[in-house]
């Protein structure tokens, strides 16, 4: 846990009961992004998704999970964040993101 606090800033981390995996949560995409990154983790064989979608609201909506092995701790990463559509693109907003945090 320590590691992915020093390289992070999650904004929950939860042990599961069966003692070897985690739940990490992130507000922005880029920031579970850089996390992976930044701990190595990124790689071609990586598990990992993306989605989009509209709540029955209309606010569009943006999600990526990943599922690396951090020191013999299955991660359970995940990262929501609601898009607005008119200003800047989401990948944009990402890469942005991405920028200030590194």
């Amino acid at each position: 846990m320590a590691e992915i606090l020093l390289l992070a800033d999650p904004t929950e981390i939860r042990t599961h009961t069966d003692g070897v995996s985690l739940a990490v949560s992130f507000d922005r995409i880029a920031e579970l992004r850089s996390w992976l990154h930044l701990a190595g983790l990124n790689s071609p064989d990586l598990l990992s998704s993306e989605h989009t979608d509209t709540d029955d609201d209309g606010r569009h909506w943006q999600v990526m999970t990943a599922y690396p092995t951090v020191h013999g701790w299955k991660v359970y990463a995940h990262a929501k964040e609601y898009t607005t559509g008119g200003d800047l693109d989401p990948t944009t907003v990402d890469r942005l993101a991405a920028l200030a945090v590194a």
